[in-house]
Parts: C-alpha cells; sequence; structure tokens
C-alpha cells in the first residue's frame, strides 16, 4: 500500500477508502505530470522532492491550478485536494459544480488562513460525503404534478353523495328530462307478488317529476301500498279509483296534489277496491271501465303510471286495457322467472282481444344482489330474451328502498344520495330518454 507521506501515517492516496471516494463529483484530481511515491526496496516510502514556492515573491507566475495563501478561489471553481499545505483546486465543467465551494466536495469549508493541525485533522477525519439529489427529468416532474393535481381535485365520498343528492332532489329545476311528445300511460304489471311493483312505479314517478315532467300514479292495488309511499290520505271514505270502476267517476274527481312534489298527482284506493272484482262481473264492458276513466280526465300529464296488484284478475286486465306500454320488473331470482311467461301470455291474449295498441317496452331488473352467481344468472337470462326492451339501469338490494315507505316517502326523497335512489333516478332518465328519441311506444315506431 502506498502512502503520501507529506501529511502523516494517516492519509494515502490509493487507500482504499480514498479509491471508493475518488469517483465522487467534486473530488480533486490529481495534476498532471506530479510522479505518486514510489516505494523503496526495503519498504519505506521514498520522500518526495520539495517543490520551491511559486508565488509574487520568487518572481514566478503561480501555475494553473494552485491557490496562493491569501486568496480567495474564484467563482465557478472547486477545491481539490491538498499537497503540503496548499490547496490545490480544478475548474469543474458547469454540470459538475456544487451549489457552494467545499473542500474535496465533501461539505468543508474552504480555510485558507488554516493551520496545519487543522488542516491534517481534517484530512485524517474527512466528513462523510453528501448524497447528491436524484436527477428530476421533466416527464417525471410533470407526472408527479399531474399525480399531485388528480388527487387534490377529487371530490371526497361524501362531496360526491351530496352532489348526487342535490341532482336528483333538483331543487333550483334547472336539471329536466326530455318530455314525451304525446302521453305514455305505462302499467306496472307481474303477477308474481313482491317483485318491486310498487317501489318502481313510486319512485320512477317521483324522479320524472322531480325534473320537469307531469305525472299521475294510479293506485289499483287494494292493499294501498303506492298510496302509503306518496303520503296520500287512502282511508275509508277517500274518493278513489274504485268510484272510477264502479260509478264511473272521471279520473279528475279522485285526483290528489301529492305534497311537496309539485308536478306529481296520485289516483289513491282504498280498501273498498277489494270487492271491485266481484262488482266487475256484471258490468258492461267492464274490462274498459279504467280506460274510459283516463280517457274523461287524464289529457294533462306526460306519464301515466299504473300500479297493479300481483294477479291477472279484472283489476290487471282493466290496467292492460287502459295502457299502452307494460313495464315489467323482475327479481333477480328463479321464482320471477316463472311468473313471466304467464304475464307475456295474458299480455297476447289482451292485445289479439282487447287492445292492439299493448305492447312490452320496458323490463327493469329488481333486488340484484351481485353477491351471487344466481343474480348474474338471471340477468342473463332476461336481456337474452327481451334484448333491448331491458334498461342498462339495475335496482340493487337496499336498505334505504325499504325503509322509506316506512317514513311515507320515497327513497329519491328520503336519501336521494343513496345506490337505491341513483338507480331508480338512473332508471327514469332512460325512460325518457327512450319516449324522447322515438322508441317504440304503444306498439308504434
Amino acid at each position: 500500500m502506498v502512502r503520501d507521506s507529506g501529511d502523516g501515517p494517516g492519509y494515502g492516496d490509493a487507500d482504499d477508502h480514498v479509491s471508493r471516494e475518488t469517483g465522487i463529483e467534486g473530488w480533486g484530481v490529481r495534476p498532471a505530470g506530479r510522479a505518486v511515491p514510489q516505494p523503496r526496496a526495503d519498504g519505506v516510502e521514498a520522500p518526495r522532492p520539495v517543490e520551491p514556492a511559486r508565488g509574487p515573491e520568487s518572481g514566478r507566475a503561480p501555475e494553473p491550478g494552485r491557490l496562493e495563501p491569501g486568496r480567495v478561489p474564484e467563482a465557478g471553481r472547486e477545491l481539490g485536494p491538498t499537497r503540503g499545505g496548499t490547496v490545490e483546486f480544478h475548474v469543474a465543467a458547469p454540470s459538475e459544480r456544487s451549489s457552494t465551494g467545499t473542500l474535496y466536495g465533501r461539505g468543508v469549508s474552504p480555510t485558507v488562513d488554516a493551520s496545519p493541525a487543522e488542516v491534517r485533522s481534517r484530512r485524517r477525519n474527512p466528513p462523510s460525503p453528501q448524497p447528491h439529489p436524484p436527477v428530476v427529468t421533466a416527464d417525471i416532474e410533470g407526472a408527479m404534478t399531474d399525480a399531485y393535481v388528480s388527487r387534490e381535485t377529487e371530490d371526497p365520498p361524501l362531496a360526491q353523495e351530496a352532489k348526487r343528492a342535490v341532482e336528483i332532489l333538483n331543487p333550483s329545476g334547472e336539471i329536466t328530462m326530455p318530455r314525451p311528445p304525446r302521453r305514455r300511460t305505462m302499467c306496472v304489471a307481474n303477477q308474481k307478488g313482491g317483485v318491486g311493483k310498487t317501489t318502481t312505479a313510486v319512485n320512477i314517478a317521483v324522479a320524472l317529476a322531480l325534473h320537469g315532467n307531469r305525472v299521475l300514479v294510479i293506485d289499483l292495488d287494494p292493499q294501498g301500498n303506492a298510496s302509503t309511499g306518496l303520503n296520500v290520505p287512502h282511508h275509508s271514505g277517500v274518493p278513489d279509483v274504485y268510484d272510477c270502476l264502479i260509478d264511473g267517476a272521471p279520473l279528475n274527481a279522485v285526483t290528489q296534489q301529492v305534497e311537496g312534489i309539485p308536478n306529481l298527482w296520485a289516483v289513491p284506493a282504498t280498501i273498498d277496491l277489494a270487492g271491485a272484482e266481484i262488482e266487475l262481473v256484471s258490468v258492461v264492458a267492464r274490462e274498459s271501465r279504467l280506460k274510459r276513466a283516463i280517457e274523461a280526465g287524464g289529457n294533462n300529464y306526460d306519464y301515466i303510471f299504473i300500479d297493479c296488484p300481483p294477479s291477472l284478475g279484472l283489476l290487471t286486465v282493466n290496467a292492460l286495457v287502459a295502457a299502452e306500454e307494460v313495464l315489467i320488473p323482475i327479481q333477480c331470482e328463479y321464482y320471477a322467472l316463472e311468473g313471466v311467461q304467464a304475464l307475456t301470455n295474458n299480455i297476447e291474449l289482451v292485445r289479439s282481444h282487447l287492445n292492439p295498441m299493448l305492447d312490452i317496452t320496458t323490463v327493469l331488473l329488481t333486488m340484484y344482489d351481485r353477491r351471487t352467481r344466481l343474480a348474474d344468472l338471471v340477468e342473463q337470462d332476461v336481456r337474452n330474451h327481451f334484448g333491448e326492451k331491458c334498461l342498462n339501469a339495475v335496482i340493487p338490494r337496499n336498505v334505504r328502498v325499504s325503509e322509506a315507505p316506512s317514513y311515507s316517502q320515497s327513497v329519491m326523497t328520503y336519501d336521494p344520495g343513496s345506490r337505491g335512489a341513483v338507480s331508480y333516478f338512473e332508471a327514469a332518465r332512460e325512460i325518457a330518454l327512450r319516449g324522447a328519441q322515438g322508441v317504440q311506444v304503444g306498439g308504434v315506431a
């Protein structure tokens, strides 16, 4: 191992530590022409010849790269290693220069008038090299900026839910759904109970009414669940749809305004409707009693939704004769599929004998549970069978939808930011867009 005898036994030019540090930016480079001390044959390093001092007092100009005592290095120059108390420096390229002048590139400020003991101490215990900052290119910086901005501009979940709630409730009335060119009368029917007929009729009607459409809901179910969901009085003695079917009263005589929703009206159903099917047996033109009532006073609406009972009796037949479109809610379970075939057969019979304008235009999947494979299989079967008549929107299982009727509200007003409200809003918008774009309505393009 070769040692530099100029500064003491602890400093060496070819030491392992020095050899690893020579690649650091700013490390001094041995001037060309200076010979490396060679060991003698006996293993002792030969003394290095003393170089004469060069400076103003010697009459010779200082060599380039050598700093005389009392002088400060010029800007843009970095200090190199020292030899015998004289500080050497070399001119660094612009890309190699550090922000501050340092000794050996290790963060030690040059001290020209330091004593030889201090200089030797610094050489024996050099400070740790400073890590160089990573090089950040323009592409990396741009990507980091974009990622930072994207995280900051995205709304938190609570803000997103509030935004959806405002869009659904539409308090300013600025958001509107397209109105149909003529009145659309839709019968919400399925002989299978518990598939969401009433819930679908109420929530889609509310969604359309909140966005600029005039909507009427006719409760044709003796249970009166649609009247409860809309907070319409339907106790005994209240004028209801029974008066239209049995007594021939016009529709306007039994219509009530829904509280809190200006564009929504409802025809309630009372317990008296339970005996209407028996009384209609002996009535002339019993299948078209509801149709006559609608024609007498239902021309001021954009949409009329008829909520049918879970059966294929005279009440359902009256609804099919009065309507032009059929909306079929299908629960994503196997039992719901069994009732669809019987319903489609009855619809064909009514269209053949009583209402040639009747057609199935809308199929809505309800109570979809994404955790089960059965729901996916039912959805695939329904879409393969009905094709484009099946809405893209799917109603998931949501507890808010079940809680809303207990407060005499629809889920649209009870919790407008819930998944159930958003799904029914999307279904209503899809129905409105199809009607405005001239999709087959009433069996006619």
